[in-house]
């Protein structure tokens, strides 16, 4: 009997950031506003007032935090480009001052052998072109494949892979249905229709990507592992209605060049799909190499009775509370995802890893010739400074719970060929301000000190033996 589960030789470690939630520097060499730091001067939208205009100041502190990086073993790192630094006004001319930050960045991580894993959007779309439409602006798809280019020109000889969009279904569902991320928008219409608009955007990005860089292209999505609330037939609909709309609404259009038929007719009340032009599904499904697939909590879901409706009128999942409680899943009001029993995360989030290896499962039996990527996995939890040390044990026993689904996953066929635990640094956590705590270093905010937690260390050991100790 083995006392530890190894994992493939080749097997990618990682840890995980995105722009706006480390880099603050909001004003600094030619950046202008994103929709999050509108959404965020917008009263009670976010966490106690917070905005990520300092944030961990990794701006400035780049060469820190790399060196952290170094000692923690950190093999990759995947971070995301904000597209406001690099093209302020979201089209028009090229910011060299704020390109040049990323090309210190991934200079910075080779020579210290980290390889590097680039995000180009995670969700801090330019002010200026959401004042024109946002993503539900056919022509932010252009836009975005000028920026996607101008990185992969200036980046793509040194970076071996770049993945065009993180979390689309956040960005269109919790963006413009639920209106709780920015740029805060409550229309349901507007939300399948940037739907659309970002798989157009990843697929022309992929084909234009191809024409400058060699790298390995990928979507990451958050893909939602969903359990019926009961064996009737209205939960057992709801659920499949919601894998629909959270699931395949990105993964059948990019995948197979289609759009399930079933979603077209559960939404037609909201919109006749207009928005889908001829030859679009073609240009989203340009071949990927991988799918990067974040992960934290699956979602119990329930049918929408009219009573539930009318308690729940207003009330989205990812409430900025955390709160556990049902919630109407954002863009439809035919399901609502009902309270998972068991431990939570610092989120109010379930904690259920076998989760994670069914939808490893689910995603290789459907798309066999798929490799995938872990590309976030995480919790947060109350974490407390004390003497200079985070004990974190439950993230530590989180992570250890979860990096096991991962192994059960590719020992039942699954390709999965890394993992990156989101996430490096404590950071601006959205919604929630800094009141959420998901990293594996702490930082603390006046003084901007790094202090790596327990979590951090037992990371490095699984890094070094490639295994986790069962």
């Amino acid at each position: 009997m083995t006392d530890r589960l190894s994992f493939p030789p080749d097997f990618v470690w990682g840890s995980a950031t995105a722009a706006y939630q480390i880099e603050g520097a909001a004003r600094a060499d030619g950046r202008l506003p994103s929709i999050w730091d509108v959404f965020c001067q917008v009263p009670g939208k976010v966490h106690d007032g917070d905005t990520g205009e300092v944030a961990c100041d990794h701006y400035h502190r780049i060469a820190d935090d790399l060196d952290l990086m170094a000692e923690l073993g950190l093999p990759s790192y995947r971070f995301s480009v904000s597209w406001p630094r690099v093209i302020p006004g979201g089209s028009g001319p090229v910011n060299n001052a704020g390109l040049d930050f990323y090309r210190r960045l991934v200079d910075g991580l080779l020579e210290r052998r980290i390889t590097p894993l680039v995000t180009l959007y995670h969700w801090d779309l330019p002010q200026a072109l959401q004042v024109e439409g946002g993503w539900t602006n056919r022509d932010t798809v252009d836009r975005f494949v000028e920026f996607a280019i101008a990185v992969a020109e200036a980046l793509g000889d040194r970076v071996p892979g770049f993945t065009t969009l993180n979390e689309p279904f956040c960005s269109a569902f919790l963006g413009y249905a639920s209106g709780v991320h920015a740029p805060g928008e409550t229309d349901r219409h507007a939300a399948l229709t940037a739907a659309h608009h970002l798989n157009l955007a990843h697929g022309r990005a992929v084909a234009a990507l191809r024409a400058v860089t060699a790298a390995q292209l990928s979507i990451t999505l958050n893909l939602a592992q969903l359990y019926p609330a009961s064996d009737s037939e209205a939960d057992l609909a709801a659920a499949e209605h919601v894998d629909r709309i959270a699931n395949r609404i990105f993964l059948d259009p990019i995948l197979r060049g289609s759009y399930p038929a079933e979603l077209l007719a559960e939404t037609k009340h909201l919109t006749d799909w207009a928005f889908v032009a001829d030859g679009d599904l073609a240009e989203i499904a340009a071949p990927i190499d991988s799918l990067g697939v974040n992960f934290y909590n699956p979602t119990t879901i329930a049918a929408a009775t009219e009573q539930l409706r009318g308690q729940l009128a207003g009330r989205w999942q990812n409430d900025p509370d955390g709160s556990p409680g049902p919630s109407q899943w954002p863009g439809t009001d035919l399901a609502f995802a009902a309270p998972t029993p068991g431990p939570q995360t610092g989120m109010g989030w379930p904690i259920v890893p076998q989760a994670l290896t069914e939808l490893l499962l689910r995603v290789h039996r459907d798309f066999p010739q798929l490799p995938m990527v872990v590309t976030e996995n995480g919790a947060a939890f109350d974490d407390v400074l004390v003497d200079g040390e985070v004990h974190d044990a439950d993230r530590v026993d989180y992570v250890h719970r979860h990096l096991a689904a991962v192994h059960a996953a590719i020992e039942a066929g699954a390709d999965v060929r890394g993992y990156y635990l989101w996430s490096f640094l404590d950071n601006f956590e959205w919604a929630w301000g800094y009141s959420k705590r998901f990293g594996i270093v702490y930082v603390d905010y006046p003084s901007q000190a790094r202090i790596p937690k327990d979590s951090a260390l037992w990371f490095r050991d699984v890094i070094r033996n490639n295994a986790v100790e069962l």
